[in-house]
């Protein structure tokens, strides 16, 4: 090759173009020198542009700060800190704490976010000095010459230097899945990939002025959007700002105009009937759900890249595994060599010698291959054809060196032999018992970018590998079993062979597996045949993309795995995409899901954190929207009736943060395995309703009969403590309901609450201080047998919702 000097007249941004061929090059950039990249640092020419993972500290105070429903009682807070005592702003000083405790927990979850992105980010191979370094994708200047090879990503516009059989896909971008196969001169866009061969490219658009690149920055951006939780609590928010609206303008009305009350008063009761029909902590409590999982998640070198793919994976009912470093290791072991047809086993070592120093990027089975078999014949290398998933085998030709020149091919028996060879059939035995086995075959022809160049080939020798199999690869396919998740293993690797490999790992269904060449191209068919088998083998990457959609067809909420390059397109298209974090740079770029640990072990983890996220989120979220509902009609049965509101403010404070508040943050961290449904707005108004309903219309009634039943000036205290002890009951009981399946905790905290009520009512000060003071016996026995018949009705209610909608 022709080597040129870094300081030579060659236009580091526009290389000289050597003659261009098929194959390699004759010309290799050395890269910009270190003065050459100051110089373009000062010029501002770098790649600045910042890929975050999270939000920024402004955007995160400003996202829990400065929401719709923190405005309202923000202002109707101002007004009771000016014409009532400070026990009715209560719920001002407990918004403010909650508004902490978000932007704390988001923050946090911002750090473990940002730490572990560092960890998996990709650090593209750049010449400089004559030399190759791994250096950050934001140091990468324009005119460097960075290296390419199967996996790598794209991350910055360019124009090829060198090509060696470099094959880009470009599906990212275009949406054309076909690979293309790269000259020196032609462009590179970054946000493609390399899925076979090896180059390198001169960067020629960085930063901000690379498009391809401001798209990359938006996609990888912190997100929450995307969300049927959140998508779902929105729809919710605004149904309950058109209620609470007119609803609040005639509580308003009812209390200073028809009323003749004190001021003062009228405007306490007001302000007590409109906070309460404010779910304001439910947006909270997912903010702050959703930051715990991503910090736990973190915990277990889990990086979630979009944060709603805790959610989704929630939902996951069928995972499809790559089986090649997700059910095995990266790495093989040589455990047999078999020649073919009278060839020589010395012969056979030396051109599989050869074949492991063809390629500069070898895969697994080569390094396998490599490592067993060193190359002491020193063969010179005339051509070379990487590994593609699309062909299944790799080639190269040779010269000996005694003027004889040679065509080898190394891959899938399968695929270089006819059908009916009679070694199939040792293949056969050899997959059954978890094996992957190669061929190697002589080619009768010499071109090795000829599709036919496999046909006539031939066979040689067997080469036996044996791959590592995961020590919890079993005890994590037990666990999607044992909750109802299928699992299909999907590869390119020889069907029966995937099958052994998956049998001894306890898969269910293992013994029956398919050959994808075999799959009907009909997407309403093709999800028969994976509805009813686990494994399937000699699986193309388009295919792999095909059965996402066949399973997603059928209603499925479809999570993929790999690490591979020929992983990308099915993970780009799964509902969740997981990806190992020593995959290929393609893959951690558009997995939402990044193992950083390697540990397919972790993903259960991942699983029942979105369950424990989506689950109590449902159960919490009931909470607050029965709050709104019994407000809602509590507020419109008074301007009905025209009465005094019950409630003061500190009253429903008190009610809230017994019933809803402190209970709810505890529900919504507890574990929970249940799998998500979908229609969460539907499955919690279904409850919501007619608790409210239940809650007011026990509510009212207790009022009104106090109101028969107390006489003189404090008739209105002692109607309002009636009021409150029968709401209290109701709301408990609604607690004690969504708490179940009880557990020791569970039991505690609802138990601590009551108790928490009973101390305000039989503690002097308190009494005071929240205006709470029963009065005989007669009515508060009354406001308990109320309750008790509401909390029948609750029961009656919530059973026939369940067996009516599954819900």
């Amino acid at each position: 090759m022709t080597h040129i000097d870094a300081g030579s007249e060659l236009d580091p941004v526009h290389p000289v173009k050597p003659p261009a061929s098929e194959g390699s090059v004759a010309v290799r950039a050395s890269g910009l020198t270190s003065a050459e990249v100051a110089e373009r640092i000062a010029r501002g020419e770098v790649n600045d542009v910042p890929v975050r993972s999270s939000r920024s500290t402004a955007e995160i105070v400003r996202g829990n700060v400065f929401t719709r429903f923190n405005a309202i009682i923000g202002v109707l807070w101002v007004i009771m800190l000016f014409v009532a005592p400070i026990q009715d702003s209560l719920f001002g000083f407990v918004i403010i704490a909650n508004t902490g405790i978000g932007i704390i927990q988001e923050l946090r979850a911002k750090k473990t976010l940002d730490g572990l992105a560092v960890i998996g980010e990709a650090k593209p191979t750049v010449r400089r000095d004559g030399t190759a370094a791994a250096i950050s994708t934001s140091e990468i200047v324009l005119g460097d010459v960075i290296e390419l090879g199967p996996g790598d990503k794209v991350v910055v516009d360019g124009e090829v230097a060198e090509a060696d059989s470099l094959e880009v896909d470009e599906s990212l971008l275009t949406g054309e899945a076909d690979p293309v196969l790269k000259k020196p001169g032609d462009v590179m866009m970054s946000g493609s990939f390399v899925v076979a061969g090896g180059g390198a490219f001169t960067a020629t658009k960085v930063g901000r002025e690379a498009y391809a690149a401001q798209l990359a920055e938006e996609a990888s951006r912190f997100t929450l959007v995307h969300s049927e939780l959140r998508s779902g609590i929105s729809t919710i928010l605004k149904y309950v700002t058109w209620m609470m609206i007119p609803t609040a303008i005639g509580l308003i009305i009812s209390q200073m105009v028809v009323k003749d009350n004190d001021f003062k008063n009228s405007v306490a009761r007001t302000v007590g009937g409109i906070v309460p029909m404010i779910p304001e902590g439910l947006v909270l409590l997912t903010s702050v759900a959703f930051a715990i999982g991503v910090i736990r998640l973190g915990r277990k070198q889990c990086l979630v890249q979009e944060l709603p793919a805790i959610e989704g994976l929630a939902r996951v009912d069928v995972v499809c595994l790559d089986k090649t470093g997700t059910l095995t290791e990266g790495g093989m072991d040589v455990t047999g060599l078999r020649p073919l047809n009278g060839a020589d086993e010395g012969h056979v070592r030396q051109v599989l010698g050869a074949l492991g120093e063809s390629d500069p990027r070898p895969n697994a089975s080569l390094t396998a291959i490599k490592d067993a078999y060193p190359d002491d014949a020193g063969w010179r290398v005339l051509e070379a054809l990487p590994f593609s998933s699309a062909r299944k085998y790799s080639g190269a030709s040779f010269s000996d060196g005694t003027g004889e020149n040679s065509t080898w091919l190394l891959g899938a028996p399968d695929v270089l032999l006819p059908a009916g060879d009679p070694a199939l059939a040792e293949i056969d035995d050899l997959n059954a018992q978890g094996l992957r086995v190669l061929l190697l075959a002589r080619a009768t022809g010499s071109d090795l970018t000829d599709p036919r160049i496999g046909a006539g080939a031939q066979a040689t020798a067997l080469v036996v590998l044996e791959q590592r199999l995961r020590p919890d690869a079993g005890e994590t396919l037990a666990y999607f079993a044992d909750q109802n998740v299928a699992a299909k293993v999907i590869s390119g690797d020889n069907a029966v062979s995937v099958g052994a490999v998956a049998g001894k790992l306890g898969l269910s269904g293992a013994e029956n597996t398919v050959d994808a060449r075999n799959l009907p191209t009909d997407r309403a068919e093709m999800a028969k045949v994976l509805d009813e088998n686990a494994v399937f083998g000699r699986v193309t990457p388009q295919q792999k993309r095909d059965m996402v959609a066949a399973l997603q067809s059928q209603g499925h909420t479809v999570a993929m795995t790999g690490d591979g390059v020929n992983d990308v397109l099915a993970l780009k298209d799964a509902d969740i995409g997981v990806s190992m974090g020593s995959g290929s740079e393609a893959t951690r770029a558009v997995a939402q899901i990044v193992l950083l640990n390697n540990s397919f072990a972790t993903l259960p983890s991942v699983v029942a954190e979105g369950r424990r996220v989506i689950g109590n989120i449902t159960r919490v979220a009931t909470l607050f929207l029965t709050k709104t509902v019994y407000s809602v009609l509590l507020a419109v049965l008074v301007v009905c009736s025209q009465v005094d509101y019950p409630f003061l403010p500190r009253h429903l404070t008190l009610l809230s943060t017994l019933t809803i508040g402190v209970p709810a943050f505890f529900l919504a961290l507890a574990p929970n395995k249940e799998r998500a449904k979908p229609d969460f707005v539907k499955r919690v108004m279904r409850y919501a309703i007619p608790s409210g309903v239940i809650a007011a219309t026990a509510t009212f009634t207790t009022y009104l009969i106090a109101r028969h039943h107390y006489t003189g000036p404090d008739a209105l205290a002692a109607e309002t403590s009636a009021a409150t002890l029968a709401l209290f009951l109701v709301s408990m009981w609604v607690l004690a309901i969504i708490a179940r399946p009880y557990t020791w905790w569970r039991i505690g905290l609802v138990a601590a609450m009551g108790l928490g009520f009973l101390i305000v009512l039989v503690v002097p000060w308190l009494q005071t201080f929240f205006a709470l003071k029963l009065i005989g016996t007669t009515m508060p026995w009354t406001a308990v047998g109320i309750a008790a018949a509401a909390a029948v009705l609750l029961e009656l209610a919530w059973r026939w919702v369940g067996k009516k909608w599954d819900a």
